[in-house]
């Protein structure tokens, strides 16, 4: 079981970027083609940038052609929380440690998955190999 962090919204404004905080604590999504990693080639691992946990592998990012990043597969299961997304229609992807919404995954991926984690940039840190 991951070590949980939970912090108040007032910690979370204090410790994020605006941007970042509407993204991770608000669910918002940043635009497609103009964030820092959806055309990012440099190898590392992808760790949410709320809370450092690790969650994507850059041996496992893929170009699906929405201008968002997007994965094959977490490093772990465990890493991420899966849940029905508000509008019913897709599925969210939460940081399993701090809960901050990372994306969507939905089946169109390549093999062997057929998995897109499409996410948002603002809410991964590239800790480069």
């Amino acid at each position: 079981m991951k070590k949980r962090l939970e912090l108040t919204p007032e910690e979370w404004k204090e410790r994020l970027s605006p941007e970042c905080y509407r993204v991770c604590r608000g669910k918002g999504t940043e635009r497609p083609f103009a964030n820092e990693y959806w055309d990012c080639h440099e190898k590392g691992t992808y760790v949410c940038a709320a809370c450092k946990e690790p969650l994507f592998r850059s041996e496992d990012k893929y170009d699906s052609g929405t201008g968002w990043p997007s994965f094959m597969r977490p490093i772990e299961k465990e890493s991420v929380h899966l849940k029905p997304d508000e509008d019913g229609r897709r599925t969210e992807v939460v940081c399993a440690r701090c809960d901050s919404h990372l994306g969507h995954v939905f089946d169109d991926g390549p093999p062997p998955t057929k998995k897109r984690f499409c996410m948002n940039s603002v809410a991964l840190k590239l800790l480069k190999n």
